[in-house]
């Protein structure tokens, strides 16, 4: 979150009288720009994946998913909007800060309570430890899935399933065990999502899985030629020579 800029914000919460309520009483409030609404936890989810809010104000008790599980589907992203919950009750509130909130608010929402959790954000502001954590307490360990949105459905894939990675425009193509699944992403954000894993770039349109790798052969071009225990065969270009000296060890 960055201080000399607006801080962006996201409202979600299935009922339109909160969202707009929280909206007004921002207003008051200069440094933060809302800058979407979301009416359930799956709109929730893309949004934050699209926008990369700064701030989620965002209902626990939601239809089909609720606000915790909105931050388990938003697990895998690099940095996290800090989060404050909003809520009709008290009796999630240990839960809340063990997810590492800045704030826990009761509906209805004062103007005096919001106005204290604009503050704390601007506090946590200066802490990123607070957005790993709320990431890796959720896991107890660093992030080990791929969140895929499909048409119909939000599904998961584990990083052990992926055998490699490939560009696809605005997209990474996630190839496991003979299927494909697309992600909105970069291959730079792949790169940086995927550090300290046994995943490496060979390519600037591929990223392998080095468990996957069953051999490397060399092409008069100084390329190798990847062969992948799936017999798929990549190429690890000679610009990536660092990890050509990953893999070989």
């Amino acid at each position: 979150m960055k201080r000399e800029l607006p801080i962006d914000a996201v409202i979600v919460d299935d009922e339109k009288l909160s969202r707009q309520r929280i909206r007004r009483l921002l207003e008051a409030h200069s440094e933060v720009q809302v800058v979407a609404e979301c009416r359930n936890g799956y709109e929730a989810v893309k949004v934050v994946q699209e926008q990369k809010p700064d701030l989620l104000f965002l209902d626990i008790e939601m239809p089909e998913i609720d606000g915790f599980a909105v931050i388990e589907m938003l697990r895998d992203m690099r940095t996290m909007p800090h989060v404050v919950f909003i809520t009709a009750f008290d009796k999630y509130a240990v839960r809340a800060f063990e997810v590492h909130a800045v704030d826990y608010l009761l509906k209805p929402v004062s103007s005096e309570r919001l106005a204290e959790a604009v503050v704390h954000a601007h506090t946590a502001a200066g802490n990123r430890e607070a957005l790993t954590g709320l990431l890796r307490d959720l896991t107890g360990q660093r992030l080990k899935r791929f969140t895929v949105h499909a048409s119909d459905r939000i599904y998961f894939v584990p990083f052990a399933d992926v055998d490699w990675i490939e560009a696809a425009g605005n997209y990474v193509r996630l190839r496991a065990g003979g299927e494909s699944h697309l992600v909105r992403s970069t291959m730079h954000a792949m790169e940086e999502l995927l550090a300290d894993s046994p995943f490496v770039r060979i390519h600037r349109s591929t990223i392998v899985n080095v468990d996957r790798i069953k051999e490397l052969r060399p092409t008069f071009a100084g390329d190798y030629v990847v062969i992948l225990r799936s017999q798929e065969r990549l190429t690890l270009s000679r610009t990536y020579r660092a990890a050509f000296e990953r893999i070989t060890g």
